[in-house]
């Protein structure tokens, strides 16, 4: 099998990099440091290969829809709107990546498009029929297209079951396979393709003999056995040591590139989601709402949401001349709104560095189309 990505570590310069870069300056898809910035760079053939395809991938009806999607939790201390009417479309062979701080969604809105949880309100859609209508025959459909990659490689594997079972266990269930002989045949092929090599090796083994890496592979492996259209990978890589981190990237990626699967793709790690969705679209996520949704490139190169912009001045910059000249978001309070008791107006008016008094702490904003993007926020889009 030949891996056609790109290790960022054996990355030849882009005709836009005036000096050297670190290690995991250029990611999958060509995407440049965190840092660099969008105005003014040369832009070359692969890139504006690239751009055409994201522009023809955004014209294709989606494979995936949360529709006003709400999510609402029943606490001693009252509800929780953990989801708060989000708008997503997963396109064929697109990458998107729902980001944000812990505890602000993510999970329960990539639970929602799963269906392993039923949305309060609004709806899930796949290929434009609602999830919650389908029959039981549709309803398995659905389940065979649209996989699920757990957080914890650890905990998301039977530790009983050695690799051969686990992996199998989905084709023998939709009968996929005639025989025990083809189920194993197939796993191994399953194990080759997600770069656990020789597959001998390993479909013996029980998940307690192998490591974290080796087994979210292996989770990988299992969602591919269902040949799906969609995969949600729920911080699938945030276990994992930064090396094998971007490894598995790299293989999800070539994935992406070999099957045209579309993913879903949670974290609440900037530089991964830029890393991996270069050629895609990223999703910010505060307190349960979608605040700024838009292609990679411009929206980690150029946010415009304080939020986005907040988050991308926290992440680390590893070269000490393009950290002097980074932009450093100062907010206002540090403490997040308890979602029991959320403020009046925008949610994040409070930590905000551009409050303005007499709109933000009074009218929600409505997340609108402005500057080549979505955006929800009341100064941005009136600029």
């Amino acid at each position: 099998m030949i891996d056609r990505t790109v290790n960022p570590a054996h990355a030849e310069p882009r005709p836009d990099d005036t000096a050297p870069r670190a290690a995991s300056a250029v990611g999958y898809g060509g995407a440049p440091a965190l840092s660099d910035p969008a105005p003014g760079t040369v832009i070359d053939a692969a890139s504006t290969t690239e751009a055409i395809e994201a522009d023809e991938r955004r014209g294709q009806p989606p494979v995936l829809t949360l529709k006003g999607a709400q999510q609402v939790f029943r606490t001693s201390r009252g509800e929780v709107p953990a989801v708060a009417g989000v708008d997503l479309d997963v396109r064929p062979g697109q990458v998107l990546c729902l980001v944000g701080e812990s505890g602000c969604g993510k999970t329960t809105t990539a639970r929602m498009a799963a269906a392993l949880s039923s949305p309060t309100a609004g709806s899930v859609l796949f290929r434009g029929k609602d999830v919650a209508a389908m029959d039981r025959k549709e309803r398995a459909a659905f389940r065979r297209s649209v996989q699920y990659i757990h957080q914890d490689p650890y905990a998301s594997l039977n530790p009983v079951r050695t690799v051969y079972s686990t992996v199998s266990a989905g084709l023998r269930r939709h009968k996929l396979v005639k025989n025990r002989h083809e189920a194993r045949r197939v796993a191994a092929d399953l194990l080759e393709r997600v770069d656990l090599t020789p597959a001998e090796d390993y479909l013996d083994k029980y998940p307690h003999q192998m490591s974290g890496g080796q087994r979210q592979r292996v989770a990988v492996a299992r969602a591919l056995a269902m040949e799906p259209e969609v995969i949600i990978a729920d911080e699938s890589t945030s276990m994992l040591d930064v090396s094998i981190r971007v490894s598995l990237l790299n293989t999800l990626g070539r994935l992406r590139d070999e099957l045209g699967v579309s993913f879903l793709f949670i974290t609440h790690d900037l530089a991964v989601a830029k890393y991996f969705a270069w050629r895609g679209e990223i999703a910010v996520m505060y307190l349960g709402k979608v605040v700024e949704h838009g292609p990679t490139p411009q929206v980690v190169n150029d946010p415009r949401h304080p939020y986005t912009k907040a988050l991308i001045s926290a992440v680390c910059e590893p070269d000490p001349d393009l950290a002097k000249n980074k932009e450093r978001v100062r907010l206002r309070s540090s403490d997040i709104p308890d979602l029991t008791d959320l403020p009046p107006g925008c949610d994040f008016h409070p930590r905000c560095p551009i409050y303005a008094q007499g709109s933000c702490d009074t009218v929600r904003p409505p997340l609108v189309r402005s500057h080549d993007r979505l955006l929800a926020c009341h100064v941005v889009t009136r600029g």
